[in-house]
């Protein structure tokens, strides 16, 4: 993608107006804590204590609307402390540069580096800096600087004190990611009506399994409906790909292609009606004619051999769902969880086991070719740098520019210029209509407080419809706030464009600089997918080799990496498509004919999972042999890829004829799935294969790179041995 290109589309994405469900109960609520807080401290104390404590307000009601799923509470006393402890810290070093801009390099890294534990901490973390930066302007001494603090942590305790006495849809965030498993595995069911091979992506199941970890505190008040579904929607999901699969489920026309129609059309009703069931907390309305279809006896049943194994698994499955749905909408049923007990329990770890998670995670960062470790880099340039050049200029609050660059980074570079674009649009609209209002009212400190409280539940609301529009209600409070403390108008509004401006431009001239692009890392994340997802498909061959309960636990740990190594692979994949850079290893369109290849070898192990035997089932004895095979190949195969040499799948190959050869074959559907692994790793082959002019002109430049370093290294030791 050009240049040009790339800009069109930041500018499209950051100006898009996202079709989300408004949420105008929490954003009433956290606009009331903030209110709660400016107006005793306007009344008993000053504008500059007022401001502080709508800082600290508004930032810890901003961050409980993050993406998490730990108690929003949590959430605003940490981000409430977070906002303190940098307030009272950087006004101790606030005295010279030489003290400030160190510690501000450190926190901003510091920062930066949060977003190796994720989006949530890096945001919050980012609101630290800040406040640092605008606070250390109000205090005149270590005593008014501790006050300051305290006010602004009190914002973050009186909206965890409103959370935790007012809440609303306590367990929603939950309730809606199992919701959407649900939903998303009955469009697939739908879909597959129609196309048999329908691709199928698993991040709703992934969002539910990191909703369903709770802490033990949690799991003692969570809703029984949350504990049984997301297993039964995983469960469900390779049952259904099985039954409309014309290779090894119904066949593709006839009777029997109609009956798997209508099992599929009625099964995504039933899992919709569960999913509305469950958002709700509601019991669950199943549509009219559903237990008709589900019910046919033996005697009409046209469906036979796999087909037929998988109707009746189908119907059972269903029927789970259809029990934990109505038990979870009446109060005074608890469903029990199918499977052994606490197996559906997943612990998250608590704040205090939380600092070695992070520890680890941090330290896995800390690396050069890292692009979290790139942003904290920026990050801690781009703040210093910026806090210089704005105390340079002929303009007060120059911590604007700073804070500008620090509020739309972030480690990729379609987010970082989207939301720079989108915070110029939304600042230069909000400074606009908050003027007109200051202009038409006159100074008034109190009016200037309740507007900035209204524009502050303006934004809350408007969050997640875009960046831009969100924005714009913020820079209309920070107008508001500014008024409040006695700022003239004529002062702050140009100031604000302008080092909003150089904010912006700092931010998106630092990525340019210093990238972390992730076109040249596709080869390593198509590797690391190609080898989990041959792990994941050995893992499911072993199982039908000899069924036991640890072949079955390896099962599903390969599945989950399988699908964390997709999704790695997913989110390199759409922000190499937006980024300026050429193709480097992989074109686009090697890229996009491997991933429908791997999506194809994927797709053919989970029609395999929904037929793994049970423990008295017959086993499978071939299928160990090409396991190993598989494993194998894949293995090296991955190494290949990254190296940029075609793939060999000799073993797999080897493997499979001696299968198709072997006497007395036990269950000729698992060797023809077998066979659909095999086909879609030769289409992988094809897709990143090199021709031979292609491997000639590769081996002549690594040719011309090895003499260029000999002829360097030869005029270096030269003159060193002449000296000598």
């Amino acid at each position: 993608m050009t240049w040009l290109r790339a800009f069109g589309e930041v500018v499209r994405s950051g100006l898009t107006i996202e079709e989300t469900r408004l949420e105008p109960l929490l954003a009433l609520r956290t606009a009331a804590g903030m209110a709660i807080v400016i107006g005793p401290t306007l009344w008993l104390a000053s504008p500059a204590y007022a401001a502080s404590a709508a800082l600290g307000a508004y930032s810890a009601g901003g961050a409980t609307f993050q993406r998490t799923w730990r108690p929003r509470k949590v959430i605003a006393l940490g981000a409430g402390a977070g906002l303190a402890l940098s307030t009272f810290v950087g006004y101790l070093a606030a005295g010279r540069l030489v003290t400030f801009l160190p510690l501000l390099a450190v926190w901003a890294f510091a920062a930066g580096m949060a977003w190796a534990v994720g989006s949530t901490a890096g945001i919050v973390a980012g609101t630290t800096v800040g406040s640092m930066l605008v606070t250390v302007t109000l205090p005149t001494s270590v005593g008014r600087a501790l006050e300051h603090a305290g006010i602004i942590a009190l914002g973050g305790v009186v909206q965890a004190v409103l959370i935790l006495l007012f809440p609303i849809r306590r367990w929603g965030a939950h309730r809606d990611a199992l919701a959407d498993a649900l939903a998303a595995v009955a469009d697939y069911a739908r879909r597959l009506r129609h196309d048999p091979t329908a691709p199928f992506d698993p991040e709703p199941l992934m969002t539910a399994r990191d909703a369903a970890a709770v802490t033990p505190s949690q799991a003692r008040t969570r809703p029984p409906v949350l504990h049984g579904p997301r297993g039964l929607a995983e469960r469900i999901r390779p049952v259904v790909a099985a039954l409309a699969d014309p290779g090894v489920g119904a066949p593709a026309e006839g009777p029997g292609r109609d009956r798997a129609r209508e099992l599929l059309d009625t099964a995504a009703g039933v899992l919709d009606a569960a999913a509305r069931s469950i958002r709700r907390g509601t019991p669950a309305e199943v549509p009219p004619g559903s237990t008709d279809v589900l019910c046919r006896d033996e005697e009409h049943e046209v469906l036979e051999g796999p087909a037929r194994r998988a109707a009746e698994r189908l119907v059972e499955l269903l029927g789970e769902v259809l029990e934990i749905a109505e038990c979870g909408g009446s109060r005074g049923r608890t469903p029990t969880p199918p499977g052994p007990a606490g197996a559906q329990l997943l612990v998250r770890p608590t704040m205090v086991r939380l600092v070695p998670v992070v520890v680890r995670a941090v330290r896995r960062e800390l690396r050069r070719d890292s692009p979290v470790f790139r942003h904290a880099v920026r990050l801690a340039a781009v703040a210093t740098l910026g806090y210089l050049i704005a105390a340079r200029l002929p303009l007060g609050h120059g911590y604007w520019a700073p804070i500008a660059s620090v509020m739309v980074m972030r480690p990729d570079f379609h987010r970082t210029y989207a939301r720079a674009v989108a915070r110029l649009a939304g600042t230069l609209v909000g400074v606009a209509l908050a003027t007109g209002m200051v202009r038409a009212l006159g100074p008034d400190a109190h009016v200037f407080g309740a507007l900035a409280v209204v524009s502050a539940g303006l934004s809350y609301m408007l969050n997640r419809t875009g960046y831009a529009y969100s924005q714009c209600f913020t820079a209309a409070y920070v107008v508001f706030l500014l008024g409040m403390g006695g700022q003239a108008w004529e002062q702050t509004v140009p100031e604000r464009v302008v080092l909003t401006l150089l904010g912006g431009a700092l931010a998106m001239l630092a990525y340019v600089v210093f990238p972390a692009w992730e076109t040249p890392k596709l080869a390593g994340r198509l590797a690391d997918w190609l080898a989990a997802n041959g792990r994941y498909a050995a893992a499911v061959l072993r199982s039908y080799a000899e069924p036991t309960r640890e072949h079955r636990a390896a099962m599903r740990r390969t599945l989950l990496a399988s699908r964390q190594a997709r999704a790695a692979w997913q989110e390199a994949y759409d922000r190499a498509k937006q980024e300026p850079v050429r193709p480097r290893g992989l074109t686009s369109r090697e890229a996009e004919e491997a991933q429908e290849a791997l999506r194809g070898f994927g797709r053919a192990a989970m029609l395999m999972e929904s037929h793994v035997p049970r423990a008295d089932s017959r086993f499978v004895p071939e299928a160990e042999q090409f396991a190993e095979a598989l494993e194998a190949d894949t293995a090296q195969a991955a190494v290949d890829v990254r190296e940029h040499r075609n793939p060999d799948w000799g073993r797999v190959a080897k493997a499979l004829h001696a299968w198709e050869g072997a006497a007395g074959d036990r269950d000729p559907v698992v060797r023809r799935e077998a066979e659909l692994q095999k086909r879609a790793l030769e289409d992988l082959s094809t897709a990143v294969s090199r021709t031979p002019l292609e491997r000639d002109v590769g081996s002549a430049r690594e040719e011309q790179r090895v003499r260029a370093a000999v002829a360097a290294e030869g005029d270096a030791s030269g003159p060193a041995h002449q000296g000598g």
